[in-house]
């Protein structure tokens, strides 16, 4: 199952009063990279309230049919932005290791980390030109994470992005299972 977090203005919860008109629907997703779907992996070891984020939105997604509410503002405010700053403090455990970067003639990049580092040679994987790992000679310093990495964590950030969006527009966060 796929879910999908969303959030919405408090009066499109309302029922509609008779004889009154409500105003258009808005809505309010996650910027998280498309075409990437790592909800399970983004939330994993985070809390919401008294138990695990990912948890929660299952259960109810279980105990119901169509899109339910996740969190309220403002009585969940406070929790939502926790699970926001804890999924921040995963971006920062896992951002990758320092590394000092090489560029080839040809323009290929190498990089090797800074804990490892020595003054050494390589033969370039492109073009067979030496290329020397001198600190002097390095084109600077980078956090050298892999793709599905790099990915993840944005990911993470979209989300924690979005529960503070929210929360900062009270309006309440939902959720669809797929």
């Amino acid at each position: 199952m796929t879910i999908r977090f969303y959030a919405v203005p408090g009066w499109a919860l309302e029922e509609p009063v008779k004889g009154k008109t409500t105003p258009a629907s808005e809505r309010l997703d996650p910027k998280i990279p498309e075409a990437f779907d790592a909800l399970e992996q983004a939330l994993q070891r985070t809390e919401y309230r008294d138990g695990f984020a990912l948890e929660r939105a299952k259960a109810l997604l279980h105990e119901a049919r169509g899109p339910v509410l996740y969190a309220q503002p403002p009585k969940d405010l406070p929790a939502l932005l926790r699970t926001a700053d804890q999924l921040l403090t995963l971006i920062r455990m896992e951002v990758g290791e320092r590394s000092r970067v090489w560029r080839c003639e040809c323009g290929t990049h190498y990089a090797m980390p800074v804990s490892l580092m020595r003054q050494a040679s390589i033969v370039c994987d492109r073009c067979g030109r030496t290329v020397e790992l001198e600190v002097s000679r390095s084109i600077g310093e980078q956090k050298v994470l892999d793709e599905r990495g790099s990915r993840l964590n944005a990911y993470r950030q979209g989300l924690a992005d979005f529960f503070r969006e929210s929360m900062a527009r009270g309006w309440p966060v939902m959720i669809s299972g797929e």
